[in-house]
């Protein structure tokens, strides 16, 4: 899986450090560093939506309150 979260200024303002942050711990606590491929971006242009993400090509907005609802349900359960 490739997951990609933008970095850009707005999605920074937004949370992104906690949201990728967050997505590290996950990965790394269940395993799954070969599975998933995290990497960071600038703007998808998608700001005013959230921490924008995008996974196999699929767009997400994220907030760090949802980051580990959002890993449980698309990556979690299809890994």
């Amino acid at each position: 899986m490739k997951l990609t979260v933008c970095i850009g200024s707005s999605c920074h303002l937004k949370g992104s450090r906690q949201v990728v942050e967050t997505l590290q711990r996950l990965i790394a606590e269940h395993g799954l560093g070969d599975k998933v491929e995290l990497g960071g971006t600038f703007c998808l242009g998608k700001c005013q939506q959230g921490v924008c993400a995008t996974l196999d090509g699929r767009d997400f907005s994220l907030s760090p309150e949802t980051t580990e609802e959002f890993f449980n349900t698309e990556i979690l359960s299809k890994a």
